[in-house]
């Protein structure tokens, strides 16, 4: 196990070995995910992050009509 002290900010130091082990480097984007009693760190690919974040206004605003939400409020 590797442990890492938390700032005032709670920001954390990754550790030299698991930096490695993920492959990461300075400007990585990670997920945390919770999974029954812990919590996963993985590594987020840098396309699938850059594709997220180009298309999130586009999805935001095509959904985002009354007839939508009259469509879609009983799923």
């Amino acid at each position: 196990m590797k442990a890492s002290k938390l700032t005032s900010k709670f920001q954390t130091t990754v550790p030299q070995e698991i930096r490695n082990f993920l492959n990461l480097s300075h400007g990585d984007a990670v997920s945390f995910e919770i999974e029954n009693d812990k919590v996963i760190l993985k590594k987020v690919s840098a396309v699938d992050f850059e594709y997220l974040k180009s298309i999130e206004h586009t999805l935001s605003a095509e959904w985002s009509s009354k007839n939508d939400e009259d469509a879609y409020e009983s799923l």
